[in-house]
């Protein structure tokens, strides 16, 4: 191990912290655009009211897919994982997303229902973090969800094993051939499998970011009365 002139040690340790990559991370630009304001003491009382006015005002700012949320779930065995989803749903019980009940996240779900949703929405500086517990909806209000979807989407879920290993790609187009024509002889048909959640929260957490770094944290937790109480956070 070698020292500097100042006497610091150098070695991989130290080499990490100044590396190409990590001077490449600092000067990409952050907050470039602008950054909307939020009163947290004018926030409403209940989460899902403030994720609506957050979400309609990222559409009208131009956010690209802000329904888009990344879901993370841990196994049996603590091994978490997480992945990017589509939301479906927000209401009374909470934040609505879709998956196979065999898919990994929905296995995940099975041993284990204590889940997290998050989004970030970087043109406005916001970002929404939800935790909490997943259940699954009833096979009515899936089915309702499967046959929502596109012809291209349910014929991938009729296909299903998401996330196993694949022989090809030619295999894997013929057998979404063989599901679009089941489709067409039957468009009520549902993948057995195919299963809405729904998150039902502790806590959501809603950060609005500064150019200054005097970020705005707001805390919905929820209170064994059905109430939410309201918090703030340190940025």
């Amino acid at each position: 191990m070698e020292r500097d002139p100042g006497g610091a040690e150098s070695g991989p340790a130290q080499d990490a912290l100044g590396g190409p990559m990590r001077d490449r991370l600092r000067r990409i630009p952050v907050f470039a655009g602008a950054i909307p304001s939020f009163d947290p003491d004018s926030a409403p009382e209940d989460p899902v009211e403030l994720f609506a006015q957050w979400l309609d005002h990222a559409v009208d700012a131009g956010v690209p897919e802000p329904h888009v949320m990344n879901l993370a779930t841990a196994d049996a065995a603590d091994r978490v994982d997480s992945r990017f989803l589509i939301l479906k749903d927000v209401g009374p019980h909470g934040w609505s997303f879709a998956t196979s009940a065999q898919s990994p996240k929905g296995r995940d779900l099975k041993d284990n229902a204590r889940a997290a949703l998050s989004c970030y929405w970087p043109p406005v500086g916001r970002q929404v973090r939800i935790t909490g517990t997943a259940a699954p909806e009833s096979s009515r209000t899936s089915a309702a969800d499967f046959l929502a979807r596109s012809p291209d989407a349910r014929a991938e879920a009729l296909v299903g094993g998401q996330s196993a290993p694949m022989d090809s790609v030619a295999r894997h187009e013929r057998e979404l051939a063989e599901a679009r024509a089941r489709l067409a002889a039957d468009p009520e048909l549902v993948a057995p499998e195919w299963t809405l959640y729904t998150l039902r929260p502790d806590y959501v957490e809603f950060w609005q970011g500064a150019k200054d770094r005097n970020h705005i944290r707001l805390r919905y937790t929820a209170t064994s009365a059905g109430a939410w109480e309201r918090t703030l956070l340190r940025p």
